[in-house]
């Protein structure tokens, strides 16, 4: 990797850290410089401007959670086992999440819904992936014979994953990882209820 781009790749991953943690709005430059180490100068010779920035931080930040949620995924032999370890890596959220200032698709949805409508095409996006892969995953289910065919894999994907960063908010609001257990519980239930 040249200089150029190892420079830009820390200012992403740096820079990825800083919005989740304070925000899109509330994270300055100066933050950003101050985490790099790097001059404005520096880092416009990269980006065009923050918004540029929060875009690509944000994709990283989806990046290095697809990984989380992957390798969870290969760690079980059943769809409900897969999907239970996604939702696992959730499972000290208020304390330990995987992303350091919690789910950064959680907090982009909610920042970007009104103040920041490019962002919001980018967490629109994720959001249906991230349904489109819980989908996939009950359908192999289905196919394999583990989980009943009269199920409505894309209500169920969403209930699932609504359901899980409902539980995040909660568990990082008070600080209390119940929240998530709570709804790591029911998930269980409700595949279980589903098995063929």
């Amino acid at each position: 990797m040249r200089k150029g781009e190892l420079t830009k790749l820390r200012i992403i991953e740096r820079a990825a850290y800083l919005f989740n943690e304070k925000g899109y709005a509330a994270t300055t430059m100066q933050d950003i410089m101050d985490a790099t180490g790097l001059t404005k100068g520096a880092i416009y010779r990269s980006f065009t401007n923050k918004d540029e920035i929060a875009i690509e931080a944000f994709q990283y930040a989806g990046q290095v959670l697809c990984q989380h949620f992957s390798a969870a995924v290969d760690s079980q032999n059943t769809i409900i086992g897969k999907i239970v370890a996604m939702c696992g890596i959730y499972r000290d959220t208020a304390y330990n999440p995987p992303i350091q200032g919690g789910c950064p698709f959680l907090n982009t949805a909610v920042e970007s819904d009104h103040s920041f409508p490019v962002l919001r095409d980018h967490a629109v996006l994720a959001y249906k992936q991230m349904l489109g892969f819980i989908q996939s995953l009950l359908l192999q289910g289905i196919q394999s014979g583990e989980l009943r065919s009269d199920m409505d894999t894309e209500s169920t994907a969403s209930f699932l994953f609504s359901s899980i960063e409902g539980a995040i908010m909660a568990s990082r609001l008070t600080r209390d990882n119940r929240h998530v257990s709570y709804a790591m519980d029911n998930i269980k239930q409700l595949l279980g209820a589903y098995k063929a």
